[in-house]
């Protein structure tokens, strides 16, 4: 521009009456540049050859002092016009390409900006970015019904149950597809105790003159020999349990007969443990289930995940631990009965009617419906391997998702692990193959996980975090489950950390079936999080790597409807089951399922900046903190006597404004910073990833109380717990202690600030009010 100005300066004899002056400003948002357009008139000023300016006077009947120093002739009217035209050519070259350098700059893709804001990513750093869309295209061209029609068929075995001889062949199968893919591939070896049935003799159920030996089992029920009166309790659940103690029931030493469903295994045998029963016998109703009456049920009854017999700690080979039992192991009887069975008890029951709105038969059970329970499961150890293969990032290899799917089943079980294995698989060979052969280079890394004993709790994951926990918990930022992806077709259903949530919208609006209709069209009647988002199981795999290591986890899966898929936990889990429950549609919902899983994978590592929304937690914590100020209220005012004097809600919402605050001031921050810096880039990650872990609490026991997140965990320490305490001590519970609800009051009310803390980034940032 100082050339132009020089050259026109120049035809003018030296005298700049007359210029223009472009102010170029970048828009930190990728708006268009801003052009502002100012001129000065040689009638506000003029330069005398001595350099002294005189005011012009408007009135006079000079010409103009270009006029008079050229004259009004043809020849120079020209001139001016050609002068005045290159003015504009230099002018707009000038400001068109600072206008393309500024397209062309360098930016991340958000993460914690919200999800409609369309923000184009451009790469920086050692990785190429491909498009979006050609991503999409690409796992879409190679992940097909087809090829995974033929997996399915390859995978499928009657017997693979965990330790087995079928269960190391399918992972030799699976090692040899990761290698095969040029994946740098490893093993994960364990030794666990489960216990299975007995080897000799058999487990036995006596009601009156009827007698049944089944050959179904329940992992880890304690083992003797118990009798006692049996007792009806719907599905076991809390309030099932309250709903009978309300009728003056005596519950104490009574045998449990409950329905499969709503809550698992494990779930319904310490609930009866906590209203004193004796034992509990698990069976499928025919209202429910439209199974077989001689169905065996399988399962496992320990509240936790992994080896019950090294909780905390990794069940490696010659470890030496001190002998120690998990928590959740339970030390009252569990056996599953056959639904003919479980009939022909309910039809000899007295005793009181059911309550409104049970179903069943009419009766619960009086004293005299005695029954004899007998367990004489055995303590085992396996060997199982967990098989790993990684797809290594470009930019950041040393942060990685993880997707996995266990591998074993109590028999075919080709809905809970074949389905799911084969997709595994296929996945990997695809995003390999868009690696290897289609320029796809992916931010960071991707870890396939094919786990072993999975049916006995997630053993083979809940081990592999045990014996990595630390460093599993710095770098690797999420998990997604294919465990039971495919149960059905009438329904989809998600289950993951609410930081995903932003993430899951966005691809159900993506992925699409064959007939153009995206998953949120099928599904999605209302909003997602209504229509699709359900609490995260205790019993899936996802469960311990967000409660237990604080890593963003997802499961989902294809359903039935209303109702879970019946055959699951059976020897009926077979392919022609599923197909019959899919309409022969296996293959195309377990590219459905594919796809699903598969974009959220690629998405957290194409993106710059991790797609994981921090706000939605801010909503989750905020509803927690009103439901909590509202029973503290409510205490007060019936009996403030209880809640000690120095118990003020400040504490706890000033912890949740810390993150609110922090979790804006995060977003801010990323609009202000430099995005063409990678490092820069890497940082906020971190600052990202951190937010789930620091909801684990640091004041409880990885070891007696393993789900230590304070939101979807298990424990005093939780917010729900905090809130069921408030609501224990306006009862009058006895259960109930004050001084304990204050102490877990502090301890969470902290947690929440350190959390807050930790995202607020460096200690000299902090601003603590508490």
């Amino acid at each position: 521009m100082d050339q132009a100005r020089s050259t026109i300066s120049k035809i003018f004899n030296g005298e700049p009456h007359s210029y223009t002056r472009f102010n170029l400003t970048q828009n930190m948002e990728g708006d268009n540049s801003h052009v502002e357009l100012k001129l000065s008139s040689d009638m506000d000023e003029e330069v005398e050859g001595n350099g002294v300016g005189d005011h012009l006077n408007h009135n006079s009947n000079r010409k103009p002092h270009v006029a008079q120093k050229f004259g009004c002739t043809l020849k120079n009217l020209c001139f001016l016009a050609a002068a005045t035209f290159l003015i504009f050519i230099i002018g707009y070259l000038i400001g068109y390409l600072v206008h393309r350098g500024k397209d062309s700059s360098p930016i991340c893709a958000a993460s914690v900006l919200p999800a409609e804001s369309k923000v184009v990513a451009h790469e920086t750093g050692a990785a190429p970015l491909m498009d979006w869309d050609d991503v999409k295209m690409l796992l879409a061209k190679k992940l097909t019904a087809a090829k995974l029609e033929s997996v399915l068929s390859e995978f499928s075995k009657d017997h693979h149950r965990a330790g087995s001889s079928g269960d190391e062949l399918l992972a030799n199968m699976v090692l040899k597809r990761f290698k095969e893919n040029g994946m740098s591939t490893w093993t994960d070896e364990h030794f666990v105790m489960v216990h299975d049935p007995p080897t000799s003799g058999s487990n036995r159920v006596v009601f009156k003159k009827l007698e049944e030996r089944p050959s179904g089992f329940l992992s880890y029920s304690a083992t003797r020999t118990v009798t006692g009166a049996v007792l009806f309790a719907y599905y076991g659940r809390e309030n099932d349990f309250q709903m009978l103690r309300n009728q003056n029931i005596n519950l104490s030493g009574r045998v449990m007969l409950v329905r499969t469903g709503k809550i698992s295994f494990a779930e319904k045998v310490a609930n009866a443990a906590k209203m004193n029963a004796s034992a509990v016998l698990i069976y499928q109703d025919p209202t429910d289930y439209s199974v077989r009456e001689n169905a065996q049920l399988y399962g496992h009854v320990h509240l936790g995940s992994g080896d019950p017999y090294t909780p905390g700690f990794p069940s490696f080979n010659h470890t030496q631990f001190a002998p120690v039992e998990s928590s959740g192991l339970p030390k009252i009887v569990a056996q599953t009965i056959t639904s003919d069975f479980a009939t022909k008890i309910l039809r000899q029951l007295g005793g009181r009617s059911m309550p409104g709105g049970w179903e069943g038969f009419n009766r619960l059970g009086n004293e005299n419906d005695t029954v004899t329970v007998e367990v004489n499961n055995v303590l085992t150890e396996k060997k199982i391997n967990n098989v790993f293969g990684v797809i290594k990032g470009f930019v950041d290899a040393d942060r990685y998702v993880v997707i996995g799917a266990q591998r074993d089943a109590w028999g075919p079980g080709f809905a809970a692990s074949t389905v799911g294995t084969s997709i595994l698989v296929e996945l990997a060979r695809s995003i390999s193959d868009m690696k290897n052969n289609d320029g796809f280079k992916p931010r960071r890394s991707i870890v396939f996980a094919s786990w072993s004993a999975g049916e006995y709790g997630s053993i083979g994951a809940t081990e592999w975090l045990e014996g990595y926990l630390s460093s599993l918990s710095m770098k690797a930022f999420s998990y997604i489950n294919l465990d039971g992806v495919v149960t059905g077709r009438n329904g989809f259903k998600v289950a993951a950390s609410s930081l995903m949530y932003s993430l899951i919208e966005s691809t159900l609006k993506e992925v699409k079936s064959s007939d153009g209709k995206s998953l949120s069209d099928q599904y999605v009647k209302q909003s997602w999080e209504s229509d699709v988002s359900e609490p995260m199981r205790m019993d899936s795999a996802a469960y311990p790597f967000l409660a237990f290591s604080g890593i963003p986890s997802m499961s989902f899966r294809f359903t039935a409807g209303n109702s879970d898929y019946q055959y699951l936990g059976t020897m009926l889990d077979t392919r022609d089951k599923l197909n019959a429950g899919t309409a022969s549609g296996v293959p195309q919902l377990a590219e459905m399922a594919g796809r699903f899983a598969g974009h959220i994978v690629l998405r957290l590592v194409h993106d710059h900046l991790l797609r994981l929304d921090l706000k939605k937690y801010d909503e989750v914590i905020r509803g927690h903190v009103r439901q909590i100020n509202g029973k503290v209220k409510n205490v007060l005012r019936m009996q403030p006597q209880l809640l000690p004097k120095s118990l003020t809600m400040r504490w706890l919402m000033s912890a949740s404004g810390s993150y609110s605050r922090a979790s804006r001031d995060l977003e801010a921050y990323i609009d202000n910073s430099d995005m063409e810096d990678v490092e820069m880039c890497r940082l906020i990650n971190d600052r990202i990833m951190a937010v789930e872990r620091n909801l684990l609490s640091p004041y409880v026991s990885p070891r007696e109380t393993p789900y230590r997140h304070i939101l979807v965990g298990l424990g005093s320490h939780t917010l729900k717990a905090l809130s069921n305490h408030l609501e224990a001590l306006g009862t009058s519970n006895p259960e109930a202690d004050a001084n304990l609800f204050h102490s877990q009051f502090a301890l969470a009310t902290w947690t929440i600030q350190g959390c807050s803390n930790s995202l607020a980034g460096d200690i000299w940032s902090l601003d603590n009010e508490i």
